[in-house]
């Protein structure tokens, strides 16, 4: 909600979806970000104008099969559903 204050109605979604992947960005190190449909869906079930407050969303870094690819990793965004969000936390997984 924060991230897309003062932003004017028609173009609300479209920057919270950039919003999440420049925070994919950042968390992850990569600049190759590839959103899920599912997250896609998610953010925009409300339409253009009231994207949801809060995403609860899995980054996991992969290997980029293309071997002319500029990066040879690239970041996978994908959504979990939670029934609340209180109490959560940032959960590291070495794989």
């Amino acid at each position: 909600a924060k991230r897309t204050h003062k932003t004017t109605f028609k173009s609300k979604t479209p920057k919270a979806i950039k919003e999440i992947k420049k925070f994919a960005e950042t968390a992850m190190g990569t600049k190759d970000v590839r959103i899920s449909t599912d997250v896609n869906k998610f953010v925009w079930s409300q339409g253009v104008r009231n994207p949801p407050k809060r995403i609860r969303v899995r980054l996991s870094r992969k290997r980029n099969e293309d071997e002319d690819a500029d990066e040879k990793l690239y970041t996978l965004v994908e959504h979990v559903q939670v029934a609340s969000f209180k109490g959560l936390e940032t959960e590291t997984i070495d794989a």
